[in-house]
């Protein structure tokens, strides 16, 4: 199966639609009058629909078992045809449109099994998914070319050249697929006064985005909240807590992370723990959703 552990619960909604195709108006009629021999089409499909969406990833090997919280299955005449659409809702880590298109493929068969005996001529057609939405999907063209970001990797060790820096560098590698350039990364010691200068320096400097690595622990030289804190205006608190609860639900220590973030007049600060897992987790937490916010403070809608 596929590995999404990565990936953090949204709400996912597919729409999936079924077309059942009669050859006569008299099974039409008898489906609207109830008249059917095997019983209510309508009633007795839906059922089996709802069953095929719950047990999808018992006859789907590559599908996840996931909770289903809301379905519905409905349907329209039109003519000799009847349209089977089927929602489902989820809040998970993978969407549902397998689901949905397994639940309308039951609901179409079952309506098949029932018609037969009084029309030979019932076919199945366009089993197709309608729509889907939740994810990182709904962003996968996001692009923020306008935005000038800067890197700041806050490490003794890695400033005096003792060992070499890899979060920074994924920082920078993860904000390129969004077609963000950093046209700044440093690398400084940790000092309060020096990373407290520097984001002064960056923010005035126009950069829209700067993101702090290291010095979030508890360490004796971990010193990067105290230096950005003060700098802060508006406090959005809400980011950090989004990337430790990520963070927590993968390794037992994200709790003990002090990062902080929020705004320097109009640039948006980030300070991330030190690892490049944990860097990369708090990216993978937190981007390219945050990036929302320079839309906000123009004063657009969410």
């Amino acid at each position: 199966m596929v590995n999404i552990t990565k990936k953090s619960n949204t709400l996912r909604i597919a729409i999936a639609t079924a077309t059942v195709k009669v050859s006569k108006q008299e099974t039409i009629d008898a489906v609207e009058q109830r008249k059917i021999p095997k019983g209510d089409v309508f009633e007795f499909a839906r059922a089996a629909g709802l069953f095929g969406v719950k047990k999808t990833s018992d006859v789907i090997p590559d599908c996840h078992p996931l909770p289903i919280e809301y379905t519905a299955i409905t349907y329209e005449i039109v003519g000799l045809t009847i349209i089977i659409t089927v929602e489902v809702h989820t809040i998970y880590k993978t969407g549902v449109e397998v689901e949905a298109m397994h639940g309308a493929s039951v609901t179409a068969l079952t309506m098949y099994d029932m018609l037969k005996p009084i029309d030979k001529g019932v076919e199945i057609e366009n089993i197709r998914l309608l729509k889907k939405s939740g994810g990182k999907s709904d962003l996968k063209n996001a692009k923020f070319p306008e935005l000038k970001a800067a890197v700041v990797v806050c490490s003794d060790s890695i400033f005096e050249n003792k060992v070499q820096d890899s979060s920074g560098k994924a920082i920078i590698s993860r904000l390129a697929q969004w077609d963000i350039n950093a046209g700044k990364y440093e690398i400084v010691p940790d000092e309060i006064n020096i990373i407290r200068d520097k984001a002064s320096e960056l923010s005035a400097s126009g950069y829209h985005l700067i993101i702090f690595t290291g010095g979030t622990g508890l360490s004796p030289r971990d010193v990067t909240p105290e230096a950005i804190a003060p700098l802060i205006d508006r406090n959005i608190d809400g980011i950090m807590e989004t990337a430790r609860r990520y963070g927590q639900e993968r390794m037992p220590y994200a709790m003990l992370s002090r990062g902080v973030a929020g705004f320097i007049g109009e640039t948006l600060v980030l300070t991330f723990p030190g690892s490049k897992s944990a860097v990369e987790e708090s990216m993978e937490a937190l981007f390219p959703q945050v990036l929302h916010l320079f839309k906000v403070i123009k004063g657009e809608k969410h």
